[in-house]
C-alpha cells in the first residue's frame, strides 16, 4: 500500500483531513462536524525550544546586562520577548538539547563575575560563561508567559544535581536549596512543573540502550518530587529518534506509570545525506522535504499505537520536543551554529506538521519547534540591534485560535501531490471549536504546482460570517531580510465565500490560511 492509501485509511480515525483536487476534478468537498468534538488541542502542542547552541541564546534572547545598544530587560531583549509574546508562547524547552547533557545548574547562578566557564563541546567549541543561567531562563519565561520545560542533564550530571535543582527553583520552606536561591535575590520558587529526565539518550546523552535508560530514568524520576510545591511535577522521558518503536516500547513497558507523565519523540524533516541549501531549492528538494515532514503522520499513529497497548486511557502524553526543518547553514556562517534562513517551504511544514498534531491531540499533548531564535526552523532572527520575524513566525500566530480549542472531526478524500513518480497528500487542514464557539479552519496547499477548490460543508451549525488571513509568496524559495523584512507576511484572505452552511474557497499553491467561521 502506498504512504498515500495508508494516510487514507486514518482520515476519519485520526480527524486529519488532506484535500485538493486531480485531473478532472473542480473542487473538493470538506465536511466538518461543527456540533461534535470531545478532544482539547493543547496550547502546550505550540510550544518552542531554546538551546545554547550558535546565537540562539547569546545576541539572541540575551545581550547582557550591560548592553547599550540593544533595548533590553535585565539583559533580555524587548524585541524578541514583544514579537515573542504575539505567539502566545506556551512552554519553552531549555538549555538543550545536546548541550543539556553537558550543562551543570549550579554554574549558571551566582553573581555572573565568579561563574565558571566551560567549552561547548557540542556546537562549535565555543566558550560558555554561562552568564545565562537559571534565573536568567526563568526571567525569560516570566517575561514572555510562558512554562519552563527544563531539559536534566542525565548524560554526565548526577540525581542529587537533579534533585537539587528541582528543589532550588520549586522549594518554597526551609532548606539549602531554597536558601542558596534567597541568597541568589529569588525568595519565592519558580514552582516550575515540566522536566525532561535527559535528552537523546540513545545518541548524544549517552548512546544508552532502551532497556539501560529505562532503569536510569526510574532512578532519576524518583527523586524528581513532587511532593511539595503548587504543580504536580511532570516528567518526560528521553524517546524515540524518528522511528525507534521499540524503544517507546521498552519504556512503556518497564517504567512504572506512576513516575512517568510524558515519552518524548524527536523527528525534522531532513535529508541527513545532503541536507541542501535552506533558500535556494529546487522542486524536487522541496518535494523531498515534504514527504519527510508528512512522516510525521506516520509516527505520531505508530508510537501512539504503542502507548495504547500499555496505557489505554491514554494519561500519558507524546511530547514531540523537537521538530522542524535543518539544512545546510548559511554561507560564511559557523558550521556548528546551525544558523539557516527560513522561507515559505518552511512556512507550509510548519502549518501542516501543527495539523497533524491537532489531530492526534488525544495523545500528542505537547510540542516544540527547533528553534525559536537563529537556529534551525527559527521563528526569530536576530543581527545585532535587528531583528525579523520568518514565515514559520507568521504560521504559529496565524494558528494560536487552536490553542486549547475542541478538536472538530473532519472528512473527505485526498488526491496527491506528485513528483518523481512519488506522491505525498496534496493539503492538509485541521478545524477546532475555542471557548467562544467561533470555529477555526487552518488549510494548507503543500502542491507547490497548483491551487486547490475546495467546499466546506459545515454540519451541526449555521454560519453567518466567514474572515480569513492567507500566507504565501510569488516563490516557495521567498523569505523575509534585514533588508525586506516583510517580503512574506500574511495578509487578509477574500477568497473564501460564505454559501448557507458551505464556504467555497481557492487555495493558491504553496499557502497556508486561517478561516474564522462565526
Amino acid at each position: 500500500m502506498t504512504f498515500f492509501g495508508r494516510f487514507l485509511r486514518q482520515l476519519v480515525f485520526s480527524g486529519l483531513g488532506l484535500f485538493g483536487f486531480t485531473a478532472g476534478l473542480a473542487q473538493t468537498t470538506i465536511v466538518i462536524n461543527a456540533d461534535l468534538g470531545k478532544d482539547t488541542i493543547s496550547r502546550h502542542i505550540y510550544g518552542h525550544f531554546s538551546e545554547h547552541l550558535g546565537r540562539c541564546i547569546y545576541g539572541g534572547y540575551y545581550v547582557g546586562e550591560g548592553n547599550t545598544l540593544v533595548p533590553h530587560t535585565r539583559g533580555i531583549r524587548n524585541d524578541v520577548v514583544q514579537a515573542l509574546r504575539k505567539l502566545k508562547i506556551p512552554n519553552l524547552r531549555w538549555p538543550g538539547g545536546c548541550f543539556a547533557d553537558t550543562y551543570h545548574w549550579k554554574d549558571g547562578i551566582g553573581p555572573k563575575e565568579k561563574r565558571p566557564t566551560i567549552v561547548n563541546t557540542w556546537w562549535g567549541g565555543v566558550t560558555e560563561d554561562n552568564s545565562f543561567g537559571t534565573h536568567e531562563f526563568l526571567d525569560l519565561c516570566e517575561q514572555l508567559g510562558a512554562e519552563p520545560y527544563i531539559s536534566g542533564n542525565v548524560g554526565s550530571g548526577t540525581v542529587q544535581e537533579l534533585a537539587d535543582w528541582v528543589q532550588y527553583v520549586n522549594f518554597g520552606g526551609v532548606g539549602p536549596m531554597a536558601a542558596l536561591r534567597t541568597s541568589h535575590g529569588r525568595e519565592k520558587p519558580w514552582d516550575v512543573r515540566y522536566w525532561g529526565i535527559g535528552n537523546e539518550t540513545w545518541g548524544c546523552g549517552g548512546n544508552m540502550t532502551a532497556e539501560y535508560y529505562a532503569n536510569v530514568y526510574r532512578l532519576y524520576a524518583t527523586f524528581v518530587s513532587s511532593s511539595w510545591g503548587n504543580s504536580r511535577i511532570f516528567r518526560v522521558a528521553s524517546g524515540a529518534g524518528g522511528g525507534d518503536y521499540r524503544w517507546t516500547e521498552v519504556l512503556m513497558r518497564d517504567i512504572p506509570h506512576g513516575l512517568l507523565e510524558g515519552v518524548a519523540l524527536h523527528h525534522y524533516a531532513c535529508n541527513w545525506e545532503k541536507k541542501g541549501s535552506a533558500t535556494k531549492f529546487t522542486e524536487a528538494e522541496y518535494f523531498d522535504t515534504m514527504k519527510r515532514a508528512w512522516h510525521m503522520e506516520d509516527l505520531v499513529r505508530n508510537h501512539t499505537n504503542v502507548m495504547d497497548r500499555y496505557d489505554p486511557k491514554k494519561k500519558i502524553a507524546l511530547v514531540v520536543d523537537e521538530w522542524g526543518g535543518w539544512y545546510d547553514v548559511e554561507p560564511g556562517t559557523n558550521p556548528g551554529f546551525l544558523f539557516q534562513q527560513n522561507t515559505m517551504r518552511d512556512g507550509v511544514l510548519a502549518g501542516m506538521t501543527l495539523n497533524i498534531f491537532n489531530a492526534r491531540c488525544d495523545r500528542v499533548r505537547m510540542a516544540n519547534l527547533a528553534q525559536t531564535v537563529n537556529v534551525l526552523q527559527a521563528v526569530v532572527l536576530t543581527d545585532e540591534k535587528s531583528m525579523i520575524v520568518t514565515p514559520t513566525y507568521h504560521v504559529m500566530e496565524m494558528y494560536t485560535p487552536h490553542h486549547d480549542a475542541v478538536l472538530l472531526p473532519v472528512t473527505f478524500a485526498s488526491p496527491e501531490y506528485t513528483y518523481g513518480g512519488e506522491s505525498v497528500p496534496a493539503l492538509s487542514v485541521s478545524a477546532s471549536r475555542d471557548k467562544n464557539g467561533t470555529m477555526h479552519v487552518s488549510l494548507v496547499n503543500v502542491d507547490v504546482r497548483s491551487g486547490r477548490d475546495v467546499v466546506i460543508d459545515v454540519r451541526g451549525r449555521k454560519l453567518s460570517s466567514v474572515q480569513g488571513r492567507i500566507l504565501t509568496s510569488s516563490k516557495v524559495q521567498d523569505h523575509n531580510t534585514f533588508e525586506d523584512p516583510e517580503r512574506v507576511k500574511p495578509v487578509d484572505y477574500k477568497e473564501a465565500k460564505l454559501e448557507g452552511s458551505t464556504v467555497k474557497a481557492r487555495l493558491p499553491a504553496g499557502s497556508v490560511v486561517v478561516l474564522s467561521l462565526k
